[in-house]
């Protein structure tokens, strides 16, 4: 066996193992071959990307990587000790099953088996969306150690800032910048598929040389990007009150809501209160915060021209048209215009 394989499957993962695991848990971004891998949870971007890169890994090990794909609700008992067993040039193997939350109870009975006495040179992947607790007996037996198997889990991605992670973290993987405002166009572009983002940023990836700008955006997915309530906040705390007005109509006109959009703006400047005066270096104030590197540099260049008076009245400015959408005032309309002149001007409404 190759001494990178062998160390691989030694190592432990990036962030620990997950409550009850004994097993390592191994980053998507950073898949890498076990006896067992089982590649858990909704997220098919994510496990698609972690199955793919096991595949990878093994045949730049050795390119004779022989791999067989099996489904484990539509199985004929035998199969897996038999694609498993060793060929007579002894080339590694790869299988991957799908469908181990529908696993028929013939497969089920063998891979109980198999997990205790895997066999030498091949890989067995076992792709479990959790969508039923069907197959639970053999994850829990996987979890515990059998088989000296990895977990890869592949959380489903909803909330926007997990959103901006991922694309975030596909530039950076390519060492890719892109512009913090461009990236948030990006994915409010593809809010609602994360295979069209991932495939959008993988095009500006390929496609684009240089920084990727908002005119890069605009240019690509102009006819998507709708003005979303991160775009209009941080064209107020830039200080273009003109811009940001606009933005706040072309905003509302596309359907925005009033209260996820002082939201918005509460987060942020919520943000740059935790982060200003602050001289820690970034990974470290990040670490401490609870929050990750590029949202405390963001924030630092979001105070500039700010200062404890003006970041005060925004605050306040904010918490005052929270009450209002939710119901204290008759027109939402004007009470985001108020707060958002006094964000952008940094002077009280009226000064």
């Amino acid at each position: 066996m190759p001494a990178a394989r062998s160390s691989a499957r030694g190592t432990g993962a990036r962030g620990g193992a997950a409550k009850g695991a004994k097993i390592p848990q191994v980053s998507w971004r950073e898949p890498r071959p076990a006896p067992i891998v089982l590649v858990s949870g909704p997220e098919e971007v994510l496990a698609e990307r972690a199955i793919a890169g096991v595949r990878e890994y093994l045949r730049a090990e050795d390119p004779a990587l022989e791999v067989t794909d099996l489904r484990a609700d539509d199985y004929e008992a035998g199969t897996l000790f038999a694609v498993t067993s060793p060929s007579l040039f002894g080339e590694p193997r790869l299988v991957r099953v799908a469908g181990v939350e529908k696993c028929s109870d013939a497969f089920l009975q063998e891979a109980l088996k198999y997990v205790e006495n895997p066999q030498e040179g091949a890989t067995v992947l076992l792709r479990h969306t959790g969508a039923t607790v069907r197959g639970k007996k053999l994850l829990d037996a996987i979890r515990s150690g059998a088989g000296g198997g990895i977990e890869i889990p592949c959380a489903a991605v909803k909330r926007d800032s997990d959103r901006v992670d991922f694309a975030a973290g596909e530039f950076k993987a390519a060492r890719k910048r892109i512009q913090p405002t461009a990236l948030r166009s990006l994915v409010s572009a593809f809010a609602d598929d994360l295979t069209e983002l991932a495939a959008a940023c993988q095009q500006l990836i390929s496609d684009v040389e240089g920084d990727i700008t908002d005119d890069v955006i605009t240019k690509y997915y102009g006819g998507r990007v709708e003005v979303s309530a991160f775009v209009v906040a941080d064209t107020a705390i830039a200080g273009r009150h003109g811009e940001a007005l606009l933005a706040l109509r072309h905003a509302l006109a596309s359907g925005a809501d009033p209260v996820p959009m002082v939201a918005a703006f509460a987060m942020k400047l919520r943000t740059m209160a935790r982060v200003a005066g602050n001289r820690e270096p970034s990974r470290q104030l990040a670490q401490r915060l609870g929050m990750k590197d590029w949202q405390v540099d963001r924030a630092r260049r979001d105070l500039a021209g700010w200062n404890e008076r003006s970041l005060g009245l925004a605050i306040q400015a904010t918490a005052r048209a929270d009450g209002e959408v939710k119901g204290a005032a008759r027109d939402p309309l004007f009470a985001l215009e108020r707060m958002i002149t006094v964000i952008a001007t940094r002077q009280p409404y009226g000064a």
